[in-house]
């Protein structure tokens, strides 16, 4: 005897299905984890060739925990050093600094983003950074410890600009 499934049925055990094998399915996300910081879809702009320098961005740094973490430093095998920068308008000046630690509070969700306040600097990069690569970052935090997050290079969206027009990189 054949059992045959009302239509309702097939598609709710397909469902289940799927719930069921979801796990074996690839991540798609591009978020990592250090402790209780979520580093959201970590980025980089294509340099053009002979540039010296790049930038590593994220969507956002969460801090889920209930104490206070700091990016402490970073390191990658595609630039001699990393620095954490700061940026901000001086009249109609951008200006760039280093700054020796990334504060994040209990609960704060800080972006890095392309034209933002904060990114990471790619010191004496060892080749141009092109659409499509992909490279490793080490992060290090105060609390959370290191993670190696993995960078997409693509082109950025145009960010808004300060005021003043200018853009730093």
């Amino acid at each position: 005897m054949k059992t045959v499934l009302p239509p309702s049925r097939r598609a709710l055990l397909g469902a289940l299905f799927l719930m069921l094998a979801a796990p074996a399915l690839p991540v798609t996300a591009h978020d990592f984890t250090a402790g209780s910081v979520v580093v959201d879809h970590p980025y980089a702009a294509p340099t053009p060739a002979g540039a010296r320098s790049g930038a590593v961005y994220f969507r956002m740094l969460t801090n889920e925990g209930r104490q206070p973490d700091r990016l402490l430093s970073a390191r990658s095998p595609v630039a001699a050093r990393i620095e954490i920068h700061e940026s901000t308008m001086e009249g109609d000046v951008m200006r760039m600094r280093a700054l020796p630690a990334l504060e994040l509070a209990p609960g704060a969700a800080v972006p890095l983003r392309h034209g933002g306040r904060h990114h990471l600097m790619l010191m004496e990069l060892k080749q141009p950074l092109r659409d499509g690569d992909r490279f490793p970052v080490t992060l290090v935090f105060e609390r959370g410890g290191s993670t190696e997050v993995m960078v997409d290079v693509h082109p950025v969206r145009a960010a808004r600009m300060p005021a003043g027009g200018a853009a730093h990189h």
